[in-house]
């Protein structure tokens, strides 16, 4: 039996997710978490077998939850299954460590062959994001500015992005300010912008916040 620890913030995902997994007899999910301090409290008191996680929690990101995971539970695999589509997300994901990354478009049967596959053979990948991947190796080929930042830079750019002050990401992030700014800094410099409002319109046209936030 493959245990499932399921964490998404919405309870009707949560609910067609274990819908979806309920037709197969080797599948069970033994625990769900709403947001990311109780996924992380209860990953000490349950021993699942891999984690379905959302990228967008009501307290935290799903990324740096999946952080703290492959700090705490190394051994433990994770599947990213989230709203956003992989061109956002899925390329930072698999750079944090997780082990796959699908949408909530995806199919039953793709999910379970994916919980299936990362649970016998450690990954999962899909036709288009292995298309992505070739293409990262392949110097001729560009790829989004956003995709050479470090985690705790693209972190801080979506913090910005969506309005956050310095004083604000510091707090959140547990740095100090002059800290990040020097993410700032670097954030800039890597991605060739000039300011602030530059980085909104990045975001907003390239998806990675909603417009209306």
């Amino acid at each position: 039996m493959i245990k499932i620890f399921l964490v998404d913030d919405h309870p009707i995902v949560r609910a067609g997710v274990i819908k979806a997994l309920s037709s197969d007899p080797d599948i069970s999910v033994i625990a769900e978490a709403s947001n990311a301090r109780q996924a992380m409290d209860l990953l000490g008191e349950i021993a699942p077998d891999i984690v379905i996680l959302d990228i967008t929690l009501t307290d935290d990101s799903g990324l740096r939850v999946l952080e703290k995971i492959r700090q705490q539970y190394p051994a433990l695999p994770v599947l990213m299954l989230s709203m956003h589509p992989e061109e956002q997300y899925a390329m930072m994901s698999l750079k944090l460590g997780a082990s796959g990354y699908l949408t909530k478009k995806t199919l039953p049967d793709e999910l379970i062959l994916a919980i299936k596959k990362i649970v016998t053979r450690g990954k999962y990948i899909t036709e288009t994001l292995s298309e992505k991947l070739a293409d990262a190796v392949n110097v001729n080929i560009e790829n989004p500015p956003h995709e050479s930042l470090a985690f705790r830079e693209f972190q801080v750019m979506l913090m910005m992005a969506s309005g956050a002050a310095p004083k604000e990401i510091a707090e959140n992030l547990g740095l100090n300010v002059k800290t990040v700014n020097t993410y700032r800094a670097n954030i800039m410099l890597k991605m060739n912008l000039l300011s602030n409002a530059d980085i909104v319109r990045y975001a907003v046209k390239h998806n990675l916040i909603n417009q209306d936030e």
